[in-house]
């Protein structure tokens, strides 16, 4: 079951990677949510995968027993998926800001702070 997984968390990150390369910002988000999801699917697998025994520790004893799925890495995925929501829902307005106030979601046009019809300042003296 693990190989699965690294295979899916693999495939995840390469799509993700790929995304994250487009000239698109909606792509660029796409991306960014992948690269999430793969990340807790990555921690996910790191706690094991048992569905026997729990992640209790019996009375008597002062740590789980061998075995047993490790919880830390399923609190971890539970912050994370709160910090990654937030996160694209910012960037999600950052990008619909920009496409309202520039007209384009293609970074390539995107050149406020450098216009293409204005003069190249000296480049030396």
């Amino acid at each position: 079951m693990e190989a699965l997984f690294a295979i899916l968390i693999g495939l995840f990150f390469a799509a993700a990677v790929y995304l994250l390369l487009s000239k698109h910002t909606v792509r660029m988000l796409l991306g960014i949510v992948l690269l999430g999801n793969a990340v807790n699917l990555l921690l996910f697998t790191t706690g094991r995968l048992t569905r026997e025994v729990p992640p209790i520790i019996p009375t008597g004893m002062d740590q789980l027993p061998a075995g047993t799925a490790n919880p830390l890495p399923q609190a971890l995925i539970l912050t994370a998926i709160v910090i990654s929501f937030s996160f694209f829902a910012f960037l999600l307005v950052l990008t619909y800001r920009a496409y309202q106030e520039l007209g384009t979601d293609n970074t390539d046009e995107m050149r406020l702070a450098e216009p293409r019809d204005e003069e190249r300042p000296p480049m030396g003296y």
